[in-house]
């Protein structure tokens, strides 16, 4: 019995810190006022080079790019870099300088192998080629509204300001993989997120969306200090913070277009994450299963059988999470029908049973490569054949001793 109340205590620990999400959420979407607390106008609009690495057919991918032509800005670019001219997302690109003959939309294809982050190798030419001094770094996934640029430069008026992100919501949902990684967008992502920059003034920076000075990346090592970085966005926003300039998390949402993804896609990719948080946060990793509640509510089920305390239990908890992720996706203006909400708790304890993997796995899968992740998510290769767990053991021990 005193057991059962020690999950009661840690559920409704939980649901306290959801709690506090939510008004985190309300308060920052419900701020028509940008993050530095400026509502003046911008004073200017510096040109914007934007990096879209491409690898793929995302979902909605013509979309997505054609959102980034329709900008209502003075003067960008938007240059699409490839690792080979036979990328599927390449022909998509061609489609979409067919339409915007008079937009300046770049194609860069290029064989790079500086460093084992696929991403940042897609950007180093891209990079390179990039003619303004302000970049945005941008997702292929990412789809968004005409006034976004205009939006998000607003912050970079003020000098101290080194880096602006964006929140994210997850858009589409046509199979069950990408119904829970929407779910998990605009519950435990957008809520947390929020949380930490509202409460903790610790600004959470997702990839997805990054605006940035070229000056201040030169200034932290530039693209290269990142090569063999898993978490390249978390990193460049700590870096940023160590230059004493700001990161600011813009009140304007992305969208995250995610439609097709089956189960598999969404269990690789929160199988990857974890693994990156629990090598940012070590100790701080495991504050994350106690902000599960739904999960949590499941283990009494276990312990004490199916009895009416029990079901009850995981009954109230799983409603309160499923009306509370509702009113997140209905504030972040998600168009997700009503029931699929009832999947919520599913994806939760999904959610909850990856969460033990990273404590049994440090090899992640990326873009068809394998590596070993270490201290800082910082990547290596993973042995082809045979002795990874010997190669794993002095790994860590050469770690430890540095």
């Amino acid at each position: 019995m005193v057991l059962f109340w020690i999950f009661g205590v840690v559920i409704l620990w939980g649901l306290i810190i959801y709690g506090l999400q939510i008004i985190a959420v309300r308060s920052t979407l419900s701020s028509s006022k940008n993050r530095e607390g400026n509502s003046n106008p911008v004073q200017s609009f510096p040109p914007i080079s934007i990096l879209k690495p491409l690898k793929g057919l995302e979902d909605n991918l013509f979309g997505n790019l054609e959102s980034f032509c329709l900008q209502d800005y003075p003067e960008y670019e938007v240059i699409c870099s490839f690792q080979d001219e036979n990328d599927p997302a390449h022909k998509v690109v061609q489609k979409i300088k067919e339409k915007f003959p008079d937009m300046p939309i770049s194609i860069i294809i290029e064989r790079c192998y500086r460093g084992f982050n696929p991403k940042v190798n897609n950007m180093f030419l891209a990079y390179q080629y990039s003619k303004y001094p302000t970049i945005l770094i941008s997702d292929s996934n990412v789809m968004v509204d005409k006034d976004y640029l205009k939006t998000i430069v607003k912050p970079m008026d003020n000098p101290k300001v080194g880096l602006v992100c964006n929140l994210i919501k997850g858009t589409g949902g046509k199979s069950i993989g990408s119904i829970f990684e929407n779910l998990h967008l605009n519950s435990f992502i957008l809520g947390n997120v929020c949380f930490l920059d509202k409460y903790l003034r610790i600004p959470c920076v997702v990839g997805k969306s990054m605006l940035i000075r070229k000056r201040d990346l030169e200034a932290i090592g530039g693209l290269r200090s990142f090569k063999d970085i898993l978490a390249e966005d978390h990193f460049i926003g700590e870096k940023i913070r160590q230059l004493k300039r700001r990161v600011v998390i813009s009140n304007y949402l992305i969208n995250n277009v995610n439609e097709y993804w089956g189960l598999k896609k969404f269990i690789n990719r929160h199988v990857r994450w974890g693994k990156m948080r629990w090598k940012i946060g070590g100790m701080q990793y495991l504050f994350e299963l106690t902000i599960n509640p739904v999960f949590i509510a499941c283990l009494p089920l276990f312990l004490f059988g199916l009895t009416g305390k029990t079901l009850s239990l995981l009954f109230l908890v799983c409603l309160i999470k499923i009306i509370g992720d509702f009113y997140l996706g209905r504030k972040a203006l998600t168009p997700m029908h009503p029931l699929v909400y009832l999947l919520s708790p599913i994806k939760d304890f999904l959610i909850g049973l990856i969460w033990f993997v990273p404590f049994a796995s440090n090899t992640v899968i990326w873009r068809g490569n394998r590596y070993l992740i270490g201290k800082d998510t910082k990547l290596s290769l993973y042995p082809e054949k045979g002795g990874a767990w010997m190669y794993r053991i002095m790994h860590g021990i050469k770690a430890r001793l540095v």
